[in-house]
Order: structure tokens, then sequence, then C-alpha cells
């Protein structure tokens, strides 16, 4: 399938730091195309440029051909936008929110009436339609907010961190809609920094930590960047140094390291390694509390790559 959208070297400096620095990926129509990296990774710096918010140092960006430097009115006009922060008015209700954005978008009559209808369904308040914002829960703002995004009803949908702060249910609904509007045709971006999101959404993952994309593919390429390999996962008040030495030196043990006061050791066989970790760590005089063996995920990849964790 063609590529929609296309990132080169992509570059935004503010004073002496670099928020993004040479980012470059490409994503192809239909696909939902994951963002993901810790707070301060330059994910919404990158969106910001793509969505022509602000102008890049250096780089290219096109979107179906139209460049964002040279065509901005043509790449806008593709685009939807569903911001990190709630873009809504607190004292209009539902249905008059979406249909000042609707009016923004340049719709109008049979039309806007048709998208406020669809916006509403869309996030599932109906029901609310006459009620003002200001009343609703977090999650049912983020519902709206979202349809305020796609009711012009964009071939691109860019999403930054669209279920921050939002409770279980009200995260897994705006899942199903993004899943909805995927399969409705819509190619979405979406950036996260919650890895259960991106591993469950998106085709393709680009791992963004200090402005860089560090790593690119699918669920499985990124995985086997770690190899194929366990990850033993110990809770331990205090590890000695010695005791992280001696784990190092185990048979069948690739690495070892301390992340958000967990210990993390990536093995072939974890199930082999459990029994010599836990009388290593005993023998150094550690108490363990508990311990868990998982296959390689998005969180190890991370871990594998820059030696912290992703929610450092």
């Amino acid at each position: 399938m063609a590529d929609i959208l296309s990132v080169t070297d992509l570059r935004k400096t503010y004073g002496d730091v670099a928020a993004v620095d040479g980012v470059g990926f490409s994503v192809a129509e239909g696909e939902i195309f994951g963002l993901l990296g810790p707070n301060g990774a330059g994910k919404t710096t990158t969106i910001s440029m793509i969505s022509c918010l602000i102008a890049p140092d250096a780089g290219e960006i096109s979107i179906d051909g139209h460049s964002t430097r040279t065509d901005s009115l043509g790449a806008r006009k593709i685009l939807g936008v569903v911001p990190q922060e709630i873009a809504l008015y607190p004292l209009l209700t539902a249905a008059e929110n979406l249909a000042f954005w609707g009016r923004m978008y340049g719709l109008k009559g049979k039309r806007l009436a048709e998208a406020v209808e669809y916006g509403l369904a869309l996030a599932g308040l109906e029901d609310k339609a006459k009620k003002r914002v200001e009343t609703f829960s977090g999650g049912m703002k983020r519902r709206i907010n979202i349809a305020v995004g796609v009711l012009h009803r964009p071939r691109v949908l860019l999403m930054d961190e669209p279920t921050v702060g939002i409770d279980p249910q009200s995260r897994n609904h705006i899942l199903g809609l993004v899943r909805e509007l995927n399969k409705g045709g819509m190619t979405i971006l979406y950036t996260s920094h919650y890895m259960e999101e991106v591993e469950a959404l998106c085709d393709r993952i680009a791992i963004m930590d200090h402005g860089r994309v560090i790593a690119l593919g699918t669920l499985g390429e990124l995985r086997r960047v770690v190899g194929g390999m366990d990850i033993v996962t110990a809770e331990v008040a205090e590890i000695p140094p010695k005791a992280l030495a001696g784990i190092r030196a185990l048979e069948g043990v690739d690495r070892a390291e301390i992340a958000e006061g967990s210990l993390k050791v990536f093995a072939a066989d974890g199930g082999g390694v459990l029994a010599p970790l836990v009388q290593t760590l005993e023998a150094h005089g550690a108490h363990v509390s508990s311990v868990a063996v998982a296959k390689p995920d998005l969180e190890s990849v991370f871990l594998h790559l820059t030696g912290k964790s992703l929610r450092d």
C-alpha cells in the first residue's frame, strides 16, 4: 500500500535542546502507526510539525504529496488532529462544541447537522448532546475531543496521547473508537507513552527517545531486537553490587539491569534461571518479594536499547 505520510530528517531545536533530532518515518494509507516514547521524547513536537502548528527547523513532511512547507493548506485539508490538551469550550454543550468546530472546518447546513449527529454517535454521547461540557467526566471530554477531530472525515488522523488521565473503562472505549475509525479507512498516527495501547492498536511502531527514532518496525520485528529472550523480573528491596555481578555471570543470563526498583534479567530460558537467580540474591542477603517470567514486550525493547525503563 502506498505511503500517505512521509517524514524525512525532521528537526526542531529550542535553545540548546534538540526536541526533534533527525526523525524520519513513513505511514502507509490505512495503517495505524504508533509513536511510542516517554514524556519528553519529542512525540508532541513531531505531531505539531506534521499538523503545521509549528514550523520545523529542517526536514520535510509530505501528506499525500502535499508538502507542509510549500502547500500547507493542501496538507491540512487531509488532516484531522486530536490534541493532547482538551480543545473544547466548557460552557458550551456537546452539540454546540461540535457545531462550532464543524463551522471551523467549513461545514454548513445539512452537512454540519449530519456531522454533529455523527460526532455525538461516535462518542456515544447522543443523550448528553444538550449538556454543558463542564459537567462531563474526563473520559467523556476525551471522547468529544476525538469527535471534533474527525467531523470533516479526514483521511489522516493525528492522535496525541488521547487517553491521558482517564479511567480504564473510558480508555477501552477510546481504543475501540480508534479501531472503528481505522476500519472505516482512516489512517491514524497514534502517540502514547502507554506501551499496552500501542501494542494492541498499531500495525507498526516507532520508538522515540531524546528526539530520535531509536527503533521502527512491527511488534514482532521490535521484539526480535531483544533476541527473543524471556524477561525475568524480580522485586528486591535492595540489590548489592556483588549480587548483580553474580547474576550477570550465571549460565544462560544474557544481561541484567535495574529499572524502577526492579531487577530485569534477560535469558533465553527464563524458567531455567529462576532458581539460581533467587539463590544468588539470597546468598548476598537480598530479600526477594516476588519473581515473574514474561515474553519480550515494548518495555523490554526500550530497556534493551536505552538501559532505562520506558516509564522513567
